[in-house]
């Protein structure tokens, strides 16, 4: 059912970039979302020559590799491209069948989207969305406590996109008719 959705979408070019454009770009943020003060800094400064306003952004795209725990690096990597896919399908869904849209697979997939961007993190500062946030209520030491550093709210965004998928791909192979 779901390669079936799959190929129903992707079998059109637009979805593809769609999805390629999306992945590449939450794929961007999460890589610089610990330097984006640097990456903005870099960025906006006129004394700085335009080739290295280009090349260090991209040479920040490496610390994927050093920055991040294995675990991290690739629930970070099937995010980004899980992300794009959801995405992708859900315009397709929602430009076939705008008035039918199902509130149950969009909402999972945000659900999914924002346990994916807590639980963001490099092996530095751990899950920084949530590290950040919760510190101001001085719950940012519970992560301690969990056995994988926030690690966990990454997988749990990967489930949630998964199951959202899923549902996305029901939605667009069934069509919604009633049963009799």
């Amino acid at each position: 059912m779901i390669l079936g959705a799959l190929q129903k979408v992707f079998r059109k070019p637009a979805y593809v970039v769609l999805a390629l454009v999306v992945s590449a770009s939450v794929f961007v943020f999460a890589v610089w979302l610990p330097n984006l003060r640097l990456v903005a800094d870099i960025v906006s400064s006129p004394d700085i020559p335009f080739g290295s306003k280009i090349e260090l952004p991209l040479s920040l795209l490496g610390s994927i590799a050093t920055n991040f725990t294995p675990l991290s690096a690739s629930y970070t990597i099937v995010i980004t491209i899980l992300f794009g896919i959801y995405i992708a399908m859900s315009v397709f869904f929602l430009r076939r069948k705008i008035a039918e849209v199902g509130k149950r697979g969009i909402a999972t997939g945000f659900l999914g989207t924002g346990s994916s961007v807590i639980g963001i993190g490099c092996a530095a500062c751990g899950s920084f969305l949530l590290t950040s946030t919760l510190s101001l209520i001085g719950a940012s030491s519970a992560l301690a406590f969990l056995p994988l550093g926030g690690g966990e709210f990454g997988i749990i965004g990967v489930i949630l996109l998964v199951i959202s998928i899923y549902i996305t791909s029901k939605q667009i192979r069934n069509p919604a008719v009633c049963k009799i």
